[in-house]
């Protein structure tokens, strides 16, 4: 009885994390789709970054703790490439401010959001042991 409680209990921050997820995964493609995939490394990187946080969105809900991890590891990949293609440029690629906006914005905070839940998430489960 305990563990189905326990088990019920982490729910809402599996779906929280695989939300997340799926609205990157949703702007990476649109983004990809409306030009990105022209841009060589990045293109590509766009695609891989959608793909996996589909994929993960889905193992997140039935998946042991390492896919909170994977989750929280691509989230900071996404939220490194964004600074880096704001300040040194990433492979040659630059963009400046919130551009483009409204993706931008949203992305920033699906994956801030992913992440925190995250964190969260895998702090409550080692101190659970």
């Amino acid at each position: 009885m305990t563990t189905i409680s326990s088990a019920w209990s982490r729910f809402p921050s599996r779906v929280a994390i695989s939300a997340g997820l799926v609205t990157t995964g949703v702007v990476h493609t649109q983004l990809y789709a409306r030009g990105y995939r022209f841009i060589e490394y990045v293109g590509p990187s766009f695609a891989v970054q959608a793909a996996a946080a589909f994929a993960l969105a889905a193992l997140v809900l039935i998946g042991p703790w390492t896919m909170r991890a994977a989750a929280a590891v691509l989230s900071v990949a996404a939220l490194g490439g964004f600074v880096l293609s704001r300040t040194s440029g990433l492979f040659g690629f630059t963009e400046i401010g919130w551009q483009p906006a409204p993706q931008a914005m949203i992305a920033v905070a699906a994956e801030i959001c992913t992440l925190v839940v995250c964190l969260a998430s895998l702090y409550r489960r080692q101190h659970r042991t």
